[in-house]
């Protein structure tokens, strides 16, 4: 009997430590050859025990309640996120991140490349020291004081005239290239470092007024010369070789003049120069040919009188060149005491 009940004791065991996923199970009653007490005669029937049949669970289930040693999940809530932007739902699951971080990188990296230094291209400004006032000099200087008058100058004509605005033209073209390599030395060699050099309004309202004073006031002679104001009377064609290029010039100087104040270039306190150094020649020029013209008296006064003006705003523009190097010196020396004040 003891056998017996071992055997029932080691079915029921077996039936509970089996896994849920068997279908059917049987149990017989076993003979062990071992045990001789099961040989007696009293034991005459099989122990059959019932079958168990334990159908697979088909349907999921959640379980809320861990154990108390597996430790709980970590839920990640962005502090940042006020405007539910993070991770959003999108077609293409490349795109669910916002694309401010690249945004940011991209911006470090532009920032990086204007910090480094433009080398590159550095050492094309150094032939232009020398090749900018040489181009200046052949272009204004040599067919002003080398080539013959007589070679230009065949009368009070449309074909004189047009000469000499040709010979201007030669000269305003090296000036502009003169100025365009100015400006580019200028530029400092790190984009960060790039400022914009505006001139002062006290100075714009002189250069403005000595350009329409020596504007104004040789048309002023014209329109008393043709009103009989003025005797003799001198014919508009000689009065326009005369001094039709003088007015020509002095308007493409004040729109260059313009332009530089509006692209704020470092050429603006250099340009009136240039351009006023060739003009005392050019007036000197009027005066030879005044003396071929056989020119009146007033108007001979009238042609050094400008030569007079044009130098004395030359002489000006000198010293503002003084004062603005002396300026500039001042305020590199207040950069360095600015930040330990501060």
């Amino acid at each position: 009997m003891v056998a017996k009940a071992s055997t029932v004791n080691q079915a029921m065991t077996t039936l509970v430590k089996s896994p849920p996923t068997l279908s059917n199970i049987l149990v017989l009653h076993t003979h062990p050859k071992s045990l001789k007490l099961l040989k007696s005669s009293s034991i005459h029937n099989v122990v059959i025990f019932p079958k168990f049949r334990i159908n697979r669970i088909r349907t999921p289930f959640c379980c809320t309640k861990l154990p108390p040693w597996e430790p709980s999940p970590v839920t990640y809530v962005p502090t940042d996120d006020a405007a539910g932007s993070f991770l959003k739902k999108s077609s293409n699951i490349f795109e669910t991140m916002d694309s401010s971080d690249g945004t940011e990188a991209n911006s470090e990296e532009h920032s990086d490349t204007k910090n480094q230094p433009l080398t590159q291209f550095q050492f094309l400004k150094w032939p232009m020291w020398l090749l900018g006032p040489s181009l200046l000099l052949t272009t204004g200087m040599v067919p002003t004081l080398w080539l013959p008058l007589s070679s230009i100058f065949l009368g009070p004509n449309i074909a004189s005239l047009l000469s000499l605005i040709g010979l201007d033209c030669i000269f305003n073209i090296g000036a502009t290239l003169f100025l365009l390599m100015a400006d580019s030395i200028s530029r400092p060699k790190s984009l960060a470092q790039a400022g914009n050099s505006k001139p002062p309004f006290s100075y714009k309202l002189w250069n403005m007024a000595a350009s329409v004073s020596g504007f104004v006031f040789p048309l002023m002679m014209l329109l008393g010369s043709q009103n009989g104001s003025l005797q003799p009377q001198l014919p508009f064609i000689s009065f326009t070789v005369l001094l039709g290029p003088y007015l020509l010039l002095l308007s493409v100087q004040i729109l260059t003049e313009m332009l530089t104040w509006h692209w704020q270039s470092p050429v603006w306190l250099m340009t009136p120069v240039v351009y006023e150094a060739y003009r005392v020649l050019q007036l000197m020029r009027g005066l030879k040919l005044g003396a071929e013209l056989s020119a009146p008296a007033w108007m001979m006064h009238m042609i050094r009188g400008l030569v007079c003006w044009w130098i004395l705003v030359l002489g000006i523009q000198l010293m503002r060149v003084a004062w603005f190097a002396g300026f500039t010196a001042r305020a590199h020396q207040q950069l360095p005491s600015a930040p330990a004040d501060s």
